[in-house]
């Protein structure tokens, strides 16, 4: 009776020590299970940290970008491809007294004789953006188009520096879309000095589908164009200007820096007289001595 009971105490104390180390167990799992539920809790903080310490910067980058942005506008210390004093000796940035609704966001003002005067950063920016087009096109695969005599010279110099093959007096018709002809040859892109002058290598251009590029007044209207330059294109001197930048640029993208250094502004623009610095060290802007008739478009 006697053995009977101590076995009895013996087993209830083994069930009892099995349930402790059972126990024991349990809360050890759960103790892990907390420290690893803790262990990444950290982590999401930390990397939620990280991430907003990485999008700060960035929003202090963009600030300070639009800031240089807006002193560069307000002061003109903006980098162009010529010195703006010789956008204003050619004058390239007097307009007409029409102003169509495609070019009133090139406007700066109006002068007091009724001339619009466009915006030169603006005018820079749009002759940047037509060199970088320009360039992915081989010599061969291009032609420019001037029926204007004002802007003979410079279209049949640049011709000759770039080999790309110019139209001047007369645009030849059908030339790029007329099969049967003698002359018929594919382009890939046409440049043209003024969308109204030179509307037949515009039209044709269209027709066969190919990229234009061209020099718009302000009483010019950008539609069939593919890239514009803003631009005086009724004086010599200022499409002179604009082709001496396309063929600088062009032969500096196509490895001839020695041939790009050559070219001579005036073989382009004509002589351009000295004109008057001011207190500020600054051209004083003049007008292009152009008729009135011409400056109409007429």
């Amino acid at each position: 009776m006697a053995r009977k009971k101590k076995l009895e105490t013996t087993e209830s104390v083994s069930e009892g020590a099995d349930v402790e180390a059972e126990a024991a167990v349990i809360e050890e799992k759960e103790l892990e299970s907390e420290k690893e539920e803790l262990k990444t809790e950290i982590k999401k903080k930390s990397d939620a940290n990280d991430e907003e310490g990485e999008e700060k910067p960035k929003k202090k980058e963009k600030k300070r970008l639009s800031e240089t942005e807006l002193k560069r506008v307000m002061t003109d210390t903006k980098e162009t491809l010529v010195p703006l004093t010789d956008y204003i000796a050619c004058g390239v940035h007097l307009g007409t007294k029409v102003i169509t609704p495609d070019m009133r966001k090139f406007v700066y003002k109006r002068r007091a004789d009724g001339l619009a005067v466009l915006n030169t950063n603006l005018i820079d920016d749009k002759i940047r953006e037509a060199v970088k087009f320009l360039v992915q096109f081989d010599a061969k695969d291009i032609f420019i188009a001037g029926k204007r005599e004002a802007s003979w010279p410079s279209v049949e110099k640049f011709s000759e520096v770039t080999g790309i093959r110019c139209f001047m007096k007369k645009y030849p018709a059908g030339i790029i879309t007329n099969l049967r002809l003698e002359t018929f040859f594919e382009p890939k892109l046409a440049v043209i000095c003024d969308p109204w002058v030179d509307k037949n290598a515009l039209n044709d251009a269209n027709i066969v589908g190919i990229p234009v590029l061209g020099i718009c007044d302000t009483n010019n209207y950008a539609k069939g164009m593919t890239h514009i330059m803003a631009g005086n294109n009724k004086s010599r001197k200022s499409v002179g200007l604009i082709l001496f930048i396309l063929a600088r640029e062009y032969l500096k993208a196509n490895g001839k820096d020695k041939e790009a250094k050559k070219l001579v502004m005036e073989d382009f623009t004509g002589k351009i007289e000295e004109m008057p610095n001011s207190s500020e060290g600054r051209y004083e802007a003049q007008p292009v001595e152009v008729s009135e008739k011409v400056r109409e478009g007429v």
